[in-house]
């Protein structure tokens, strides 16, 4: 696509045209035209199966939006990133998190090194002390064996292991229990530890640089906890270790050079639970369950590089998602698992998607001129129909839904699971059928009220339908398929990063968050410290906080 922008192409032009069209059509006019509407618009890979039929669309959209998809170099963007070139523009590395679950091992080269044989290296390594853990061979301080693992992180080496974490509770052995620590809120570290025991506890460090803010500080409270609490200085490497890249820095905290689990540049961190970033996972639920993960992974990623886009999962909903945002104005998506133990993928997807797509300049520096990445957010169903539900049926936003189920559940009890399943389709059926005023008049005069109530009331039914949403469905929630569903997540946001042609793999403006906090931080550590160089606001407060501490 070169320099020129994607809204001045004749694929987006025609989509507009054709957006007009459309959308006089409800999404229940195309259902009655259609009663095969269902097995056309749904593909399925790598045990998920999407149903994304309650979308406005088409034979003629699907055409369109692979046109857009081609114009834009989808499939030459895809073989650079899975082929190692340097995709991540801005910081002139490449983006191999694709590596860290391929199952082959043909080498691969990232400045004359072969990451392959790395990879492999850094999973024996984390077969080896997890085998270590779970057999009790590695023993606390006094000769106990580890029975809790702390992992202290933040951002990707957070929440993609926690969310991974729960969606796998089944899998966990009983006799490791995980806990994780990232907010430098004293209150969550203290929560975490008050119910354990240095003796048992293993902390894992997760930090790329080992100098993360946040990180490192849960660290120091950590390695302080374990002192005051019976455990010796000379025994801190039995109770720490490090995934990090800065050997030194984890070596002066105390850490021994056996103990460090390796991580690359070429690995961002909302991509990198894949790697010993996972480490806290691989140790709840076995390596074994670890390498399925990586297993549904890989299985993903072949089926991304392989299908044609109109069969292909990933591309299918980056597609539908700049379909929703760009041409029906769409401000947000929800992530709403019908499954308990994925309750924490959304905060997963929030970081994946708003801190990939939530970028205001393309590739080449030149402003944006159309909307990119969407508002992510969800959450556990069915608890959300007595929640936000409400705003799905009936507010001002249209908001397009992801539903995820499965057709089993590891725990089922009496018809809990019909009840939840059910549920599930009747919210994603309500938000395409809806009910018209006809249909609201009728119900309230079948139930007995007058005319003058009915004249009140039924507008006050009337529920627009037409609103867009996915139904993934899966077997169960096995590890193959939560590795499976992540990367699908993960490469439906690299497609739209290719569409937009922005680069979905640095984050300044995190990275200046962190450099005005550094500033504001050494300001309220020192009273006598100036504040001129802050706006008043900031000043202000600044000012109110030292008071507050004195």
């Amino acid at each position: 696509m070169g320099t020129q922008s994607i809204i001045d192409t004749k694929q987006w032009r025609s989509l507009k045209q054709h957006q007009q069209e459309i959308a006089q059509i409800p999404l229940r006019a195309l259902f009655e035209q259609d009663p095969h509407r269902q097995e056309k618009f749904s593909a399925q890979a790598a045990g998920i199966y999407l149903d994304y039929s309650k979308n406005p669309i088409t034979d003629a959209t699907l055409t369109l939006l692979e046109d857009l998809a081609t114009s834009a170099d989808l499939k030459q963007r895809t073989n650079a990133l899975f082929n190692g070139e340097a995709v991540n523009l801005s910081e002139n590395r490449p983006a191999l998190h694709t590596a860290l679950r391929c199952r082959k091992k043909a080498p691969l080269y990232v400045n004359n090194v072969n990451i392959t044989a790395e990879i492999h290296g850094a999973l024996q390594q984390m077969r080896d002390f997890v085998e270590s853990i779970q057999s009790g061979q590695w023993q606390g301080y006094n000769g106990k064996a580890i029975r809790h693992i702390v992992n202290i992180g933040i951002g990707g080496s957070y929440l993609g292991p926690m969310a991974v974490a729960e969606a796998l509770r089944p899998y966990w052995t009983n006799d490791v229990q995980c806990h994780f620590i990232a907010n430098i809120d004293g209150s969550e570290f203290t929560e975490i530890v008050k119910n354990l025991q240095p003796d048992n506890t293993l902390f894992i460090i997760a930090s790329k640089s080992f100098g993360t803010q946040e990180t490192l500080k849960n660290a120091e409270a950590a390695k302080a906890w374990y002192l005051q609490n019976g455990g010796a200085e000379d025994q801190v490497h039995k109770h720490f270790v490090a995934v990090s890249s800065n050997q030194s820095k984890a070596q002066q905290f105390g850490i021994s050079e056996a103990n460090i689990f390796p991580m690359w540049d070429w690995v961002g961190g909302r991509y990198s639970l894949w790697s010993p970033i996972g480490l806290p996972l691989a140790l709840t639920i076995g390596m074994d369950n670890f390498d399925r993960l990586l297993d549904g992974a890989h299985e993903m990623d072949t089926h991304f590089i392989e299908a044609p886009i109109k069969q292909n999962l990933p591309a299918l909903m980056a597609l539908l998602q700049v379909w929703q945002i760009n041409f029906f104005g769409a401000q947000s998506q929800a992530i709403i698992p019908y499954d308990h133990c994925l309750r924490g993928l959304p905060a997963h997807l929030q970081q994946l998607e708003m801190e990939s797509n939530g970028k205001r300049v393309s590739q080449t520096g030149a402003p944006i001129q159309h909307d990119t990445g969407a508002i992510i957010w969800g959450g556990a169903g069915s608890n959300g129909q007595h929640a936000y539900h409400q705003l799905f049926h009936q507010g001002t936003h249209t908001v397009p839904v992801d539903f995820i189920v499965p057709l089993q559940s590891h725990n089922p009890i009496n018809d809990h699971h019909d009840i939840l399943f059910a549920n599930c389709l009747s919210q994603s059926r309500v938000m395409m059928h809806g009910k018209t005023l006809p249909e609201a008049e009728a119900e309230l005069r079948a139930s007995g009220h007058t005319e003058q109530q009915i004249k009140q009331l039924a507008p006050q039914k009337v529920i627009p339908g037409n609103r867009p949403n996915n139904i993934l469905l899966t077997e169960k929630m096995t590890p193959q398929v939560i590795g499976a569903l992540v990367a699908l997540y993960e490469h439906k946001v690299f497609c739209q990063s290719v569409i937009w042609n922005i680069n979905p793999f640095d984050q300044w403006g995190v990275e200046l968050g962190k450099q005005i906090g550094d500033d504001i931080g050494d300001a309220l550590a020192n009273p006598q410290a100036s504040t001129k160089q802050f706006d008043s606001s900031t000043q202000g407060l600044i000012k109110k906080y030292r008071n507050a501490k004195k």
